[in-house]
């Protein structure tokens, strides 16, 4: 199997909100400083990040939405939502680079030329189809999804959350879809934005039981990780996956600045491990890695390196 692919690049790094902010755009510098530290740029292969098209973006966005988004990039002033992220001078630019570069990278894993794709600044996973939210401008693994169905003629994806927040602008999205599998272990939404995911939410009608929501109370580490992996490895392979899409986010690391789960990058290699195990087993390999939250540096730079090294193994 061909290394995996990793996108790095200032245009990708230009998708935060300034420094000091916990999205800021040191994230993707953090990260490779840590993969060039342990010497795993040695042996994956590296590409520029991508640019969407509008046209692309709006597969999943609405076109009212994206005119928005791109009068207040002009503008560089406002929010895109009720507070939470706010519009910058090139923020259209930046998240539509988001979006392509996953786009781009679903092309690789599907074309065969690498089956395993890391792109650190991505899995914006709050955004909804016609607003922001929580840092979210465009969300790029809806736009994934819907391009896999629409262009490449797939249908049964695995989604892979383990972002301390809960991915609620996938899950609501497609939360009648039977052939989305999700798989969302976060903190408690009693405890952390944006309040949702509760365990009785599997999915609506002809989707029931296709989604597997887990919250976790605060501190909860690798072992709770360990010990409910079972069945959410169980129902990914029920669904029979033709491409898995993993979100690795980072803030479930202990001592992340504003969530209160307490896991190590252990947790995040086994995922990627069993992610990989899987997807050779169902999709011929297929699986893209994206980012997430993680608002340490030095924890976001560890577990991202740690899924890295993971995607390597068996290359």
């Amino acid at each position: 199997m061909p290394p995996p692919l990793v996108y790095i690049g200032p245009e990708l790094a230009a998708y935060g909100f300034g420094e000091g902010h916990p999205f800021g755009p040191d994230r993707m510098n953090a990260f490779w400083q840590e993969a060039l530290r342990q010497g795993l740029h040695k042996n994956v292969s590296m590409t520029a990040p991508v640019m969407a098209t509008r046209a692309a973006i709006e597969r999943f966005h609405t076109p009212e939405y994206v005119t928005r988004v791109i009068e207040l990039s002009i503008s560089g002033e406002g929010f895109l939502d009720y507070g939470d992220t706010p519009a910058f001078t090139g923020v259209y630019e930046a998240a539509a680079t988001v979006v392509g570069t996953v786009l781009a990278a679903a092309e690789e894993a599907l074309t065969g030329h690498h089956r395993r794709c890391f792109i650190p600044i991505a899995g914006l996973h709050h955004a909804r189809r016609n607003s922001a939210a929580g840092f979210c401008v465009f969300n790029d693994a809806d736009t994934l999804i819907e391009t896999l169905r629409s262009k490449y003629g797939i249908r049964r994806i695995a989604y892979v959350d383990i972002d301390a927040h809960h991915g609620d602008g996938v899950f609501y999205a497609f939360e009648a879809d039977p052939d989305l599998c999700i798989i969302d272990i976060h903190e408690d939404g009693a405890h952390l934005y944006p309040g949702t995911g509760s365990a009785d939410e599997t999915g609506v009608g002809c989707a029931a039981g296709s989604k597997l929501n887990i919250p976790l109370k605060p501190g909860a580490n690798d072992e709770d990780i360990l010990r409910i992996w079972p069945d959410a490895e169980a129902l990914i392979r029920r669904s029979e996956p033709e491409f898995i899409i993993f979100q690795c986010g980072a803030d479930s690391i202990a001592n992340d600045p504003i969530t209160h789960l307490r896991l190590t990058p252990t947790a995040h290699a086994h995922v990627a491990s069993r992610l990989c195990t899987i997807a050779d087993e169902y999709c011929n390999g297929r699986l893209i890695a994206l980012g997430g939250g993680g608002y340490n540096r030095e924890n976001l730079a560890r577990a991202w390196c740690a899924v890295l090294k993971t995607l390597l193994q068996g290359c």
